[in-house]
């Protein structure tokens, strides 16, 4: 049988965490250990109560979301986040993805896609769909100007060609049995490319290595028509 997920809350409106936990309330494999009103109450009750994932609103007092979520991934990095935002097209969600957490879910998220979200991210996935990541990075973050700033080195020039390779097609939005089947490789062959070019880049998941091909220049934003 699998443990129970242990989820913690955090939104600065009552009923929206009232409502999440009334959501986890009939599922057997949950239990939301605590609700906190900002960011900083956030870690606070994140180091008492250790649990699994984090529910965490982007736009909080004391400490937004984005500096509680950089604190949850570095000092509980069992902890998993999971950014929370009225607006899909957020441009503050890049900045929690950047800071670690694995995906985003809207407000208004169902009941169902709730719990399948925090079953995904309790097993060490993300749960933001690949090509609305794409969208959503490429419109928010852009390369520096490299004759103004010189780039701050990212690991990218230890790449081999097929990580290379991989690494633009991850942030293009393909998922990784689309990659193998463009690149004529197996399922396994594509993730030992994907854990090696994470290691090389430092990246912790699929959202950071996204991020890092639009901050290098690797891909570049396409146009809105």
């Amino acid at each position: 049988m699998n443990a129970i997920v242990k989820v913690l809350i955090a939104d600065d409106q009552p009923l929206v965490r009232r409502g999440l936990a009334l959501m986890l309330a009939p599922e057997p494999g949950f239990q939301v250990v605590a609700e906190a009103a900002d960011g900083a109450e956030a870690v606070r009750l994140a180091h008492e109560h250790r649990p699994d994932v984090v529910v965490m609103d982007i736009r909080m007092p004391v400490l937004d979301g984005i500096a509680a979520t950089e604190r949850l991934t570095s000092e509980l990095p069992g902890c998993r986040v999971l950014a929370l935002s009225t607006f899909d097209m957020d441009e503050h969600v890049v900045g929690a993805l950047r800071a670690g957490a694995c995906g985003f879910l809207p407000k208004d998220i169902s009941p169902e896609d709730l719990v399948a979200a925090l079953r995904v991210v309790r097993d060490g996935e993300a749960i933001l769909a690949p090509r609305l990541l794409t969208r959503l990075i490429s419109r928010h973050v852009t390369a520096p100007d490299r004759r103004a700033v010189p780039p701050a080195p990212t690991g990218a020039e230890g790449l081999t060609p097929r990580e290379r390779e991989v690494w633009r097609l991850i942030a293009d939005g393909s998922d990784n049995s689309e990659i193998a089947d463009r690149l004529g490789l197996s399922a396994s062959t594509v993730k030992n490319h994907i854990t090696a070019l994470f290691a090389k880049l430092r990246v912790r998941d699929r959202a950071q290595a996204v991020i890092a091909a639009y901050e290098t220049g690797l891909v570049t934003a396409r146009r809105e028509t």
